[in-house]
């Protein structure tokens, strides 16, 4: 019991000697932001002017062309940044293109000080003007405090955020609390190809001193209070192929007296899902946790407006009423998606064909506890016996091109703890606690292999339409989300020590 006082003390007078302190520090550095924010905005302006696609080929000497300026941006902090090389990989059609390198980089290595790793990457979606955006997608355009523009909050504007937080210490010849490493890549876009390689091979050399690893990829839950991200969903993505010949067919001459693949392909599809939209595979949900009373009440207490959400999104009626429901099916419950089917006619107009092979795709939001091996059987074989009674004549293939585990974490972890106070300081309130429905794999990866404390900081807020016609960052978050992670920098520190000098009379004691 004694013991137990004497470590509370300790973290209580730690916190009383060093908030005037700090506070003076945090004056500074925030007032040197305010004072630059300009800057900072014409760089994310230029950031924004490269066509980092790294889903379209063609493009792929772009998404070169920003990993290097993002490495020659480090240089001028004083880090060291090295290029990796990736290798290559092969396109659909066979021919083999090289993947952009990949940043490793490094900012001091005082060993009394804890390093915190920063994940980001600067390729984006696919943009164009004719695709329905307002302003041109890789022209950084100011409207009502909104900077719009392809990758302004996914995820240029963090990775700059966090380099702009940098750039403030170094500026203004302050210290830096923590050291500082970066693993920045130029694919995630498209899967993150050599990635999971590349960690499992610096895992005992770059990422062996590391304490703590930041990703700042996904959005707040509104548009008004700030959060921390605790788990995302999986994904696991289907190809459903069906084929009844070499070449297309006139619907003329052989409509009537063939099974026709799309027509088989619909009635796949339509099988999956509800009206409800639940999952109608046999199986799927077995894995799923059950809800606990303690989970619930964490919902409950979530700031969520359904309508907000539902504006946001532009459609009339969601599946579920309550902010509980609508929360739990995002995030602890998984979801069935149909994103579309190539070798169908798709150009305006009509062309009486008949597609002699389609390809569907699909992809189920796993949630933790469900095993991608395992639904991957249920939902071929599943298939295959909705096919076979169809007696169709056709070739069915089913394929899972990509898949992705999902990830939760410890909200008791003092990272959390550290970035809880960080937005406290920036935002003058306490973060919402939430998980992601989307999936962001990098976080499941790391979390699995180095064995480290994971989290996920948004400074992005629900509306600014990652991967949309209309994505943007305001300047209001792009700011304070430098400010929060300057702010974050000093309170691990903080927290850092703390715990050491804790650990250090336990162990007197």
């Amino acid at each position: 019991m004694i013991l137990a006082l004497s470590v509370i003390m300790l973290f209580f007078e730690a916190g009383v000697s060093s908030s005037s302190s700090s506070l003076g520090l945090e004056n500074r550095i925030f007032q040197y932001i305010d004072l630059h924010q300009n800057e900072f905005i014409q760089t994310l302006k230029e950031w924004v002017a490269v066509e980092s696609d790294s889903i379209q080929p063609q493009l792929r000497q772009e998404v070169t062309r920003m990993v290097e300026l993002t490495a020659d941006r480090l240089r001028a902090l004083g880090a060291t940044a090295e290029l990796v090389k990736l290798g290559s990989h092969k396109l659909t059609d066979g021919q083999s293109l090289l993947l952009p390198p990949l940043i490793l980089a490094e900012l001091g290595k005082d060993p009394q000080k804890p390093t915190v790793c920063f994940y980001g990457h600067v390729d984006v979606q696919p943009a164009k003007k004719e695709d329905g955006w307002k302003t041109d997608p890789y022209k950084l355009t100011e409207i009502d405090g909104n900077l719009y523009g392809r990758g302004a909050t996914d995820n240029k504007g963090p990775v700059l955020a966090w380099i702009n937080a940098v750039e403030s210490f170094r500026a203004l010849k302050l210290d830096m609390p923590v050291n500082l490493k970066f693993i920045i890549e130029g694919m995630e876009e498209a899967g993150s190809l050599g990635l999971e390689e590349l960690i499992k091979k610096e895992n005992q050399r770059f990422f062996s001193d590391v304490d703590y690893i930041v990703i700042s990829d996904n959005l707040w839950l509104n548009n008004r209070k700030p959060a921390l991200t605790y788990g995302t969903r999986g994904n696991l993505c289907f190809s459903v192929e069906v084929q009844c010949g070499q070449r297309d067919l006139h619907s003329g001459t052989f409509g009537g007296i063939i099974h026709e693949p799309m027509t088989d392909l619909i009635a796949l599809l339509d099988s999956l899902v509800d009206t409800s939209g639940r999952i109608l595979i046999p199986g799927v949900y077995d894995d799923v946790a059950s809800l606990t009373e303690e989970e619930k009440k964490l919902y409950e207490a979530i700031e969520f407006d359904p309508e907000e959400h539902k504006n946001n999104s532009g459609v009339k009626k969601f599946l579920y009423d309550t902010k509980e429901e609508i929360l739990m099916h995002l995030w602890r419950y998984p979801s069935l998606s149909i994103h579309g089917i190539e070798g169908a006619f798709h150009e305006p107009g009509i062309k009486t064909v008949i597609p002699a092979r389609v390809i569907g795709k699909f992809s189920i939001r796993q949630v933790p506890h469900m095993d991608i091996s395992i639904g991957e059987r249920q939902v071929i074989q599943y298939l295959e016996d909705v096919f076979s009674k169809r007696n169709s004549s056709n070739e069915l293939k089913v394929s899972v091109p990509i898949s992705a585990m999902p990830w939760v974490a410890d909200i008791n972890d003092p990272l959390y703890t550290a970035a809880g106070r960080a937005i406290k300081t920036v935002f003058g309130q306490d973060p919402e606690m939430i998980r992601d429905g989307a999936t962001i794999p990098i976080a499941q990866t790391f979390q699995n292999i180095t064995r480290k404390s994971v989290m996920m900081l948004p400074i992005g807020a629900a509306d600014d339409g990652e991967h949309s016609q209309k994505e943007k960052i305001s300047r209001h978050n792009y700011i304070q989300g430098t400010k929060l992670f300057a702010a974050l920098f000093l309170e691990i520190a903080k927290l850092h020590g703390q715990l050491q000098e804790a650990s250090n009379t336990k162990t007197t004691n």
